[in-house]
């Protein structure tokens, strides 16, 4: 998708409801496109379950409020006389509008940018599971009760500033994972061990044979 462009004798009415209803239209597809493609995995259920956990308002409000786009707001007296800068409903609300304008502004790609940016973290910690363990989590664990040590981690970058992408590389006991890949050192170093906590367990569960290049 490009972004789009309009004539300047007929430009759109860009309320706040519209970008709105436009943002919640674009956020729940970024997610629901990002975990399909990123978890083949799970199954529906599941994957309904991470999207749901991450595209709701008071996650939006959370980051909302730590970004401080509160501050930011231009409020009606009353409003802001309330606290409205600091309501989770206002908050949730302006991060939509954010993503429906810089949907319009930018594209689908800078959309999905700011979308996992602000939520990629999230989505890690969604697809985990019960219990809150991520996947470096799991594979210390396993590493630990396996090989009686702890995985190690080197991230490099690529890509402009503007669109930087992380890609890591875990090495555990003379074998190594690479190509995770991430729009954040943390979303990178999670995909290398998801693929190397994967071929780990798949391994003692003698689903296949080990496939993993010597470091």
């Amino acid at each position: 998708m490009t972004h789009r462009s309009y004539c300047a004798e007929n430009p759109p009415t860009l309320s706040n409801e519209r970008l709105e209803f436009l943002g919640d239209a674009v956020l729940g597809l970024v997610v629901t496109d990002h975990i399909f493609e990123v978890y083949p995995q799970l199954p529906e259920g599941q994957l309904a379950k991470v999207r749901a956990s991450v595209v709701n308002s008071a996650t939006l409000a959370e980051v909302a409020a730590e970004l401080l786009v509160g501050e930011a707001l231009l409020l009606g007296k009353g409003e802001a006389a309330s606290g409205g800068s600091h309501k989770p409903s206002i908050l949730a609300d302006a991060m939509e509008a954010l993503m429906g304008a810089t949907y319009l502004d930018g594209g689908w790609s800078a959309a999905r940018d700011l979308v996992l940016r602000l939520l990629g973290d999230r989505i890690l910690e969604a697809a985990a599971g019960p219990g809150g363990r991520d996947h470096k989590t799991r594979l210390q664990e396993l590493a630990s009760s396996r090989f009686g040590r702890l995985p190690t981690y080197s991230v490099v970058d690529e890509g402009p500033d503007h669109d930087k992408r992380f890609v890591a590389t875990v090495v555990l006991d003379g074998l190594r994972w690479q190509g995770g890949e991430g729009r954040s050192k943390k979303q990178a170093e999670q995909s290398a061990a998801r693929e190397a906590w994967s071929a780990l367990s798949a391994e003692l569960a003698g689903d296949q044979p080990p496939g993993h290049d010597c470091a």
